[in-house]
């Protein structure tokens, strides 16, 4: 039989360090918190209108999505709901005075999550350009260590995927992660009329030690009714 035949069929190992070593012991971390999932759906129209302003605004050398209007619309969320912006420490619950977001980003050997600062005081235009900084930062490997350090709350998106809804892994020692799907056109009842609305679904995963299904309900709630109206965005 042709050596570079069983050559071709032999298992490929992937040894669990550098990045997917991180990687793995994080998840299995996360996954170890009494979590808890819950999702929304909720109506785009508005902001895909905001961003057809901002785009217009910014002109034909910036392209601008969805992303950076969610991550407005949640670090002002954050900001009125301090039990989800906290980190679990040993016999305590930290409760943290900055909103720093950390956003997944995919690289080929597995994700990286840099951090956007004080993410509650930029506005879209300034996360959107820092998200892309970031994410080309960390797919070059150029990033400082301190980049990725200090999040108080994660955000993971799948949406360029075509994912409907996922349940992302924490984050520790943050007590919440979100997870973006994409937006698309579903049949929607309003006011007795079957409309086609852009929709999307939040997925929103928190520990259950720190908090508990009705406040992390109406942290959701909040997101969702700022999303569908943009005001204050």
């Amino acid at each position: 039989m042709d050596g570079h035949a069983i050559d071709a069929a032999a298992p490929v190992l992937v040894p669990l360090k550098g990045i997917r070593g991180s990687i793995a012991r994080n998840m299995t971390a996360g996954w170890q918190a009494p979590r808890v999932a819950l999702g929304m759906e909720v109506d785009m129209r508005r902001c895909q209108l905001l961003r057809t302003r901002l785009q217009e605004r910014a002109g034909p050398g910036t392209r601008l999505s969805i992303t950076p209007i969610v991550l407005r619309a949640l670090a002002l969320t954050l900001r009125n709901h301090p039990a989800m912006n906290a980190l679990m420490r040993d016999g305590a619950i930290e409760h943290m005075p900055g909103v720093h977001l950390n956003l997944a980003v995919a690289l080929d050997e597995g994700l990286a999550v840099p951090v956007i600062r004080d993410a509650d005081t930029k506005s879209i235009e300034q996360l959107a350009a820092e998200a892309v900084a970031l994410a080309t930062g960390a797919r070059a490997g150029k990033l400082p260590p301190k980049a990725y350090q200090g999040g108080t709350f994660t955000v993971s998106s799948l949406g360029a995927a075509g994912v409907d809804w996922f349940t992302p892994i924490l984050n520790p020692p943050q007590v919440g992660i979100l997870g973006l799907a994409r937006v698309a056109d579903r049949p929607v009842v309003q006011g007795g009329k079957l409309l086609i609305v852009p929709m999307t679904t939040l997925s929103l995963v928190f520990d259950h030690r720190a908090i508990d299904g009705n406040p992390a309900a109406l942290f959701l709630a909040e997101l969702k009714a700022r999303l569908e109206s943009c005001e204050g965005l």
